[in-house]
């Protein structure tokens, strides 16, 4: 009895000195919440009525809770804010000098489809920098997804300084090139020249904010963004009516504000947060420099296939008629304005994709996918809900004229009925980029562009109007739709 309580009491010394000296194992939010889905979702063989595992998928999906929701929106609510506020410097310019004239204000906006292109052509170095880096940092990488941070910074630098000396030597035939003729040139150049300058400092805000969603931080790109807007809107009138510097001092409040923000991030990543980021401040070899090279291909190419298809459109509207290309400039702002609310939940896919492909986690990389789709899809219905509710009065935001409105009313069905499949399809895009699918992307943008340019040839000759024109972007969409989603069934499947 004795040796056997001394055994027991020995036995159990042993199992507490173990429960104090061994770790236990946290669980994660995610392991958690995984515990505490419905059965339903989990099909078990042989039970009555089991789900599929296609069936159970879609419901998890779907359903009203899920472990990635909190991650999505953390990210995707500050990116609209990021989103919301990059066109406002633009807008704001536009307020302002709208005041001074005619010539001023079409001065700007010649400017701002300028500086609207160069954005397009080089925001791969955000798209490209996003999953690279969050892959990286996923992997638990510190040190390459500090190196990237370098290699993305320094690509913007040299990039930006060759857009720099590009658009101050070509000037005038940019200018002209985009339709500026008489009193028009002169100012537009200008204001060109001036606002050129601070194009490395734009090139180093679009890779800071690649390097920070990668970082799966978009609460940084946001508040820079509110701060760098809050100059321009400071130095605006006080440049433009205060120092009556015009058109002049409007350009140079945008340059002021635009590096204002770059020096923001330059001290972020290089300084405060240098060490958090694994950031060495060591120039990259050019060999270095090639794998974001051979992204911003791929991503320009895509860049250029969506351009220029939606400017064939435009082309094509302006032959239909006056009044219809009108129309067709306010549905497209419509489906821009809708597509940049969407876009947010596409710069969460970039960073969560990334990250979980870092931490070799293919099962959740899908369910994550998955969930994304479906708020996209969720989202993409309430836009169409409200703009369907609204419908009689949004023509109204951008024009008065009686028979613009009318001609808008004939192809607002397009504009409301196209936003879930809009919606999926950015939402896609933002998964694949996370994959870092570019070259994919790229080809099936360049089929997509292919058919809806064919469509779009046929609308004059075949007198089908402006609605025809709306077919030739559905069919874009819809290409587009049936492209990424054959391959998401084909690669995105739970192990």
């Amino acid at each position: 009895m004795e040796a056997r309580s001394v055994e027991s009491g020995a036995r159990e010394r042993m199992a507490n000195e173990s429960a104090v000296t061994e770790p236990r194992a946290t669980k994660s939010a995610l392991e958690e919440s995984r515990e505490t889905e419905p059965r339903a979702t989990r099909p078990v063989a042989g039970e009555s009525g089991a789900l599929s595992p296609r069936e159970g998928r879609l419901r998890t999906a779907l359903s009203l809770r899920h472990p990635f929701d909190r991650e999505i929106l953390a990210l995707a609510i500050p990116a609209l804010g990021t989103l919301a506020a990059d066109p406002l410097v633009s807008l704001v310019d536009t307020a302002f000098v709208g005041r001074l004239g005619v010539v001023p204000l079409a001065a700007l906006g010649v400017n701002v489809s300028v500086f609207g292109l160069a954005f397009l052509v080089f925001n791969f170095l955000a798209y490209g920098t996003t999953p690279m880096v969050a892959r990286a940092v996923g992997a638990g990488d510190r040190a390459r997804a500090g190196r990237l941070a370098v290699e993305a910074l320094t690509l913007a630098v040299v990039a930006g300084t060759v857009a720099l000396a590009i658009l101050q030597l070509l000037a005038i035939p940019i200018v002209q090139a985009m339709g500026a003729s008489g009193e028009l040139v002169a100012p537009a150049v200008e204001y060109l020249r001036i606002r050129a300058l601070a194009g490395p400092a734009v090139l180093i805000i679009t890779a800071s904010n690649g390097i920070f969603r990668g970082w799966q931080d978009t609460r940084t790109p946001f508040v820079v963004a509110l701060g760098l807007n809050a100059v321009n809107l400071v130095l605006d009138p006080i440049l433009i009516f205060g120092a009556g510097w015009g058109l002049r001092g409007a350009a140079v409040a945008t340059v002021a504000a635009q590096w204002a923000g770059a020096v923001a991030f330059l001290w972020l990543i290089l300084g405060s947060r240098r060490e958090a980021l694994g950031v060495r401040p060591i120039l990259p070899r050019p060999r270095d420099l090639l794998p974001f090279l051979s992204v911003g291909g791929a991503l320009v190419t895509r860049t250029f296939s969506l351009v220029g298809t939606l400017t064939l459109a435009t082309a094509v509207a302006t032959r239909v008629g006056t009044v219809d290309v009108a129309a067709h400039l306010v549905a497209s702002q419509l489906w821009l304005m809708l597509a940049l609310l969407v876009d947010a939940l596409a710069v969460a896919g970039q960073a969560i994709v990334g990250r979980l492909r870092g931490e070799d986690r293919p099962g959740d990389v899908v369910r994550a996918a998955d969930r994304l789709l479906a708020w996209g899809l969720g989202v993409g219905i309430l836009l169409a809900l409200g703009f369907l509710a609204l419908a009689p009065w949004l023509p109204r935001l951008f024009t008065d004229d009686p028979a613009a409105i009318a001609a808008t009313w004939t192809v607002l069905p397009f504009v409301i009925a196209m936003q879930p499949l809009n919606a999926l399809v950015f939402v896609w895009d933002g998964i694949y980029i996370g994959a870092e699918a570019f070259r994919f992307l790229a080809a099936q943008m360049v089929a997509a562009a292919l058919s809806a340019c064919a469509v779009l040839l046929l609308v004059v000759p075949m007198g089908w109007g402006l609605q025809g024109v709306w077919w030739g972007i559905v069919t874009l969409m819809f290409v587009r739709a049936g492209t990424l989603g054959i391959r998401y069934g084909r690669v995105f499947r739970l192990p």
